[in-house]
């Protein structure tokens, strides 16, 4: 597995050639660049711009692991759902274009008084709609476990049988609800087979069973990006430097 960082938090205020320095100074191998940070990696960039993201990374040891944004498709307005998706289309556009493998969405939550199964296949064709998209591109489509309700597992894993779309898959994002009489290996194989990411965050809290999560990675084949997500710090290399290696020993058998 590699260790790779979510820009979320700790680099919202980085630019990319910041990002790379300090990934590539502490041993983080990657990067999903989250939407509206100051990077600026928007689909607003020219072609150029596009070019030259791609080329920063491309001369780096740092790799572009992907990208975050925050569409999601639970709406009850059908318009909004539709701008979600087309969003989606134009993000992952910029991904292909970026050099970016994959993108990462999420299901945001239940709509009240809508039945469950009914917002669940919504979901699903949402997402099949733009793996199909995206496939043409060369990029993945990354379904983040989040949001209230739409987090718990067998909902995550109904979701994606009803996308029944290979080029749709999950990013386990370590949220305390995964964890089940201190396992989370029950939820972990509910949805193993479409794995293709994985968030990680505190390392230190040892009510989450890291040791068992990235064992049971490393079980399944899994050979991908576990992307920290955490908060920033006033000395931001130092503390990347012991949560690498803080994750190297619990990754140790």
């Amino acid at each position: 597995m590699k260790l790779g960082l979510v820009t979320y938090n700790m680099a919202k205020d980085w630019d990319v050639p910041t990002i790379i320095e300090n990934c590539a100074s502490t041993g983080f191998q990657g990067v999903e660049l989250r939407t509206t940070h100051a990077h600026n990696v928007e689909v607003n960039l020219s072609a150029n711009e596009r070019q030259e993201v791609r080329k920063q990374f491309e001369d780096s040891p740092v790799e572009l692991a992907g990208l975050g944004s925050a569409f999601d498709y639970h709406s009850t307005d059908a318009e909004e759902v539709h701008q979600n998706i087309e969003g989606t289309k134009v993000y992952a556009q910029l991904a292909a274009d970026v050099g970016a493998p994959g993108v990462k969405v999420r299901p945001n939550g239940l709509p009240e008084a809508v039945p469950v199964e009914k917002t669940l296949a919504q979901i699903g064709a949402s997402l099949r709609e733009c793996g199909e998209f995206a496939k043409n591109l060369g990029v993945q489509i990354r379904l983040e476990v989040h949001g209230r309700e739409t987090s718990h597992l067998p909902h995550i894993r109904t979701i994606m049988e009803l996308a029944e779309h290979d080029n749709v898959f999950v990013c386990w994002n370590s949220n305390p609800g995964e964890v089940e009489d201190g396992s989370v290996k029950n939820n972990f194989n509910l949805v193993k087979e479409w794995i293709r990411l994985v968030h990680i965050n505190e390392l230190y809290r040892r009510e989450y069973p890291w040791r068992a999560l990235f064992t049971l990675l490393k079980a399944s084949g899994y050979e991908g990006y576990t992307l920290a997500e955490i908060p920033g710090s006033s000395d931001p290399v130092r503390m990347m430097n012991y949560y690498r290696a803080l994750w190297e020993a619990l990754c140790t058998d």
